[in-house]
């Protein structure tokens, strides 16, 4: 009989424990991913207000540019797909830290591809990223990095390009 209520003790010892452990409310905001919002980011009102001076200021010019070169106007944005950027950054940390820099941050670059470029992009506006930091010095220093000349520059790796554009306006 004594066994027999250990037995039983040890039912309800473990079925308590089921419940507890089992009916936990899980917080799933505690489990996401934690993030910093970057400096810079603003309201999407502020990006339209941004891209509707670019259209009162530059649209005209750049778009006769485009006619005089036959087309009917320039691309306007670039876009890549995130895990091109991802995988990009990371090659770029990887070739940076290869080639004896620190990699801090990326540029954005606007360039244009120019006669040879094929008929789908002949001389049409591009955006390509290059990644920037400062060179790693072996040797140690008194003199404060900016007196060094130790300013953010841009790495040499290959930039990143070949996105997609496009012609039309930020959405409403």
């Amino acid at each position: 009989m004594k066994k027999f209520s250990y037995i039983i003790l040890g039912f309800i010892i473990g079925a308590v424990l089921t419940y507890y452990f089992c009916s936990m409310d899980i917080d799933v905001k505690s489990m996401s991913t934690k993030f910093e919002i970057p400096d810079g980011v603003i309201e999407r009102d502020r990006a339209q207000n941004l891209n509707n001076n670019w259209t009162e200021y530059r649209e005209a010019a750049v778009d006769s540019a485009a006619q005089q070169q036959g087309r009917k106007k320039d691309n306007r944005w670039t876009s890549w797909k995130l895990k091109d950027i991802e995988n990009y950054l990371a090659y770029s940390k990887n070739e940076a830290e290869r080639l004896g820099y620190n990699m801090t941050g990326i540029r954005v670059y606007l360039g244009v591809y120019g006669e040879n470029a094929g008929s789908s992009k002949k001389n049409l506006t591009t955006m390509f990223i290059v990644p920037t930091g400062k060179k790693l010095h072996d040797t140690a220093s008194m003199l404060p990095s900016s007196l060094r000349g130790d300013e953010e520059e841009d790495i040499p790796t290959p930039p990143l390009n070949r996105g997609g554009g496009g012609s039309g306006g930020y959405p409403q």
